[in-house]
């Protein structure tokens, strides 16, 4: 594996990955792509299997987090090409499981193994993560959450929520409306303040940092 920096949420474009050790959960982020992508490999510390959120680009850097353990799965959060670039690569180089939800499977470059949907587990070793769909910047955008013991929520949520708003509909209000309930009510409405956002770019934030700020968004848009 790659040398890894102290984990603050924040990552540099071409930079170090980041390590978050947490007790079930191991958690590496790296920025790859002339979009400044996260993307992230989880392992099980228990068993070593890794899982990726996102290969978005930069296979060979993506391929260099492994540390021994078998890459079981690769998770798409959304159809959009900054998010993909990677995937056939990393996908045909390990062997790894594809998923995706199903509205947006069929826009990805390679066939998806496991066709998700809202409220599925899925499996990594002897921890797991929950599907939680967040249609509305793309129709079957997800985000994943990882509940550690002590009961604090780690969501990883694509372009679905960012510090500052959720992801983009661009002008289209019906869209944004759409997201913004579904983040307002599947992610705000389920955890505390303490959960971890982990978004698709950008800076890691808190629930309770954007919480305030949910009447703002509401109004303004996206």
């Amino acid at each position: 594996m790659l040398p890894t920096i102290a984990y603050t949420g924040h990552v540099d474009p071409g930079g170090p990955p980041a390590r978050r050790t947490l007790p079930h959960l191991q958690i590496v982020k790296l920025s790859v792509g002339e979009m400044d992508n996260n993307a992230y490999l989880l392992t099980c510390r228990r068993t070593g299997e890794h899982l990726l959120i996102d290969a978005a680009a930069e296979p060979d850097r993506l391929l260099a987090l492994l540390d021994g353990g078998p890459l079981t799965a690769i998770v798409t959060t959304h159809r959009h090409a900054d998010h993909w670039q990677a995937l056939a690569a990393v996908a045909a180089r390990t062997g790894a499981r594809v998923l995706a939800h199903r509205l947006d499977a069929p826009a990805l470059p390679v066939t998806v193994d496991v066709a998700v949907e809202d409220g599925d587990t899925i499996d990594l070793g002897e921890t797991s993560l929950r599907v939680v769909h967040l249609g509305g910047h793309t129709p079957g955008s997800i985000a994943l959450v990882h509940r550690d013991p002590a009961g604090t929520a780690h969501l990883f949520t694509g372009d679905g929520l960012f510090p500052g708003g959720v992801g983009g509909t661009w002008g289209d209000r019906q869209a944004f409306d759409t997201l913004f309930g579904n983040v307002r009510r599947a992610l705000f409405g389920a955890h505390d303040d303490t959960a971890w956002v982990y978004p698709g770019h950008g800076d890691d934030t808190t629930l309770g940092r954007e919480r305030p700020h949910l009447d703002a968004w509401a109004m303004r848009g996206w």
